[in-house]
């Protein structure tokens, strides 16, 4: 009994405080993850998921200190001598509420991965929604999620992913299933209750079951029914030796015998035409396709079985010769009869990238006009290169939504997140609104998640990895750094006005 006496003589000694948005301009007022309090010492608290932050600092209880109040996409009004932020008297056992308005389209709810998720909450004895709110899977970090429906249930994964024990951690993919709301599960409002694969540790243990030495990525994920009428989940596998370096790409199938991932076939890894990004399913002239979006969707493959496994099945998006290869020397461009560029869906002919793009007007093959790639938006409507993202239809809106990151402008290098608008699922993507900003870190890999869609798409739902790394000015966020974040998006938004 000695130990709960101790936790609870602490938990008494505690203080809190409670970071919710201000209700007067119609905010939702549920508490704001990953604000920053800090004190005048540079004492420094990050709020959990639910929004609490438990303050014990032996000689600044029961007295009045101010908080510094910072969180990327909310603001606290500034004080007469210019600062942001709250004077509290922290009393042991109260709390104290801080409102904070939010200045972007998009509201960050809580995080979905890493230890301590509702750390704060839990040392303050309040209630949360996880089955497992402070250590799952033995998660201390993970990489880029991938998810899709299959089989009835959700099936999430992952890339590397962090343990306790060691700076060395799973590097083979790891994965989770949960139940959809419909069934049982949390609403995608709470969090969700993810259910590791893990090894005899209790560690999220690898997902690929492949020999060969390397990191797997997986990406591209997709359903599909098989020969014999049996849903599958496929996706394409990245074997890597270094983060910039390839080993080779595999198409892999879920095992569900083994829980895991096994080889289907091989791709060219020289040849960009393989699953890649987020995938999504449309049927165009009566034939379904499976289309891969990283962000702009320019690679796609009839939706079936044998297609799939054979790489000059897959068509790209492209202004090249059909059958023909990117030569920066001499590109292989197909004009119709006036000489203007043909951007069709051609088999067995990679797209040509954003960067290619650019390249081919600096080389002067092609006019600015005639890229394909052209996005605008901001307050100066500059083109906004856009990076890694995902693809859906939006019932809503009625047209397809891209939700992707900014590849450099400011305030950070991959931490600004645009949603864009398209007729068809190729675009073009002419304007963008900016939803979400993270001044000093990188929020890479956007996935919108279209089974939590809301009010039939009015309200949606996204994550990204949020991380240090990439980032202009580094700054690391003890818990949040290297996990996934959350965030609902409201598209009657007035900030969404100039989208459609």
């Amino acid at each position: 009994m000695r130990p709960i006496a101790r936790y609870f003589s602490a938990l008494s000694m505690l203080g809190a405080v409670l970071l919710v948005p201000g209700l007067a301009d119609g905010e939702t007022g549920r508490g704001v993850p990953m604000v920053e309090l800090r004190t005048t010492n540079r004492i420094v608290l990050h709020t959990d998921s639910a929004g609490w932050a438990a303050f014990r600092e032996p000689g600044l209880m029961d007295t009045e200190v101010f908080f510094h109040v910072e969180a990327d996409g909310y603001e606290r009004a500034e004080d007469g001598f210019g600062y942001r932020g709250v004077r509290l008297r922290t009393v042991p056992g109260e709390t104290a509420e801080v409102t904070a308005g939010r200045t972007q389209a998009a509201e960050r709810l809580y995080r979905l991965t890493g230890a301590g998720i509702y750390r704060d909450s839990v040392l303050l004895g309040e209630e949360v929604p996880l089955a497992e709110p402070l250590l799952n899977g033995r998660v201390m970090g993970q990489d880029s999620a991938n998810a899709v429906v299959y089989n009835g249930k959700l099936y999430w994964f992952w890339g590397d992913t962090g343990r306790p024990e060691h700076p060395l951690g799973n590097f083979d993919a790891s994965g989770a299933v949960a139940d959809l709301p419909e069934e049982g599960g949390l609403s995608p409002s709470e969090g969700v209750d993810y259910r590791y694969f893990v090894g005899e540790d209790g560690f999220s243990r690898g997902v690929v079951d492949l020999e060969e030495d390397g990191a797997k990525w997986l990406a591209g994920l997709f359903t599909i029914v098989d020969s014999e009428g049996r849903e599958r989940m496929v996706a394409q596998c990245a074997r890597m030796r270094s983060l910039g370096e390839l080993l080779e790409r595999v198409l892999v199938v879920w095992d569900d015998e083994v829980e895991a991932f096994v080889r289907m076939g091989g791709f060219d890894k020289d040849v960009a035409l393989y699953p890649r990004g987020h995938a999504f399913a449309h049927t165009e002239d009566g034939q379904e396709y499976i289309y891969f979006a990283s962000p702009y969707p320019d690679i796609r493959v009839p939706a079936d079985w044998d297609a799939i496994q054979e790489q000059e099945a897959y068509e790209g998006f492209t202004l090249l010769e059909p059958g023909s290869r990117f030569d920066p020397e001499a590109p292989a461009i197909e004009r119709d009869e006036a000489g203007e560029p043909v951007w069709a869906w051609k088999r067995n002919t990679p797209p040509v990238s954003t960067q290619e793009q650019r390249a081919l007007v600096a080389d002067g093959h092609i006019d600015d006009g005639e890229r394909w790639h052209r996005t605008f938006g901001g307050d100066n409507g500059a083109e906004v290169h856009l990076w890694n993202g995902s693809v859906r239809w939006n019932a809503y809106l009625g047209c397809w939504v891209m939700i992707a990151n900014q590849m450099g402008g400011d305030p950070s290098f991959l931490g600004e997140v645009w949603l864009a608008a398209a007729d068809a699922p190729e675009g073009p993507w002419p304007e963008a609104v900016k939803i979400a900003t993270h001044r000093a870190h990188s929020f890479y890999n956007p996935a919108h998640h279209d089974f939590f869609d809301e009010e039939d798409g009015r309200i949606i739902y996204f994550e990204g990895t949020l991380s240090e790394m990439f980032s202009h000015e580094p700054t690391n966020i003890p818990r949040y750094d290297y996990n996934q974040l959350m965030y609902r998006v409201d598209l009657s938004d007035e900030r969404l006005k100039g989208l459609r």
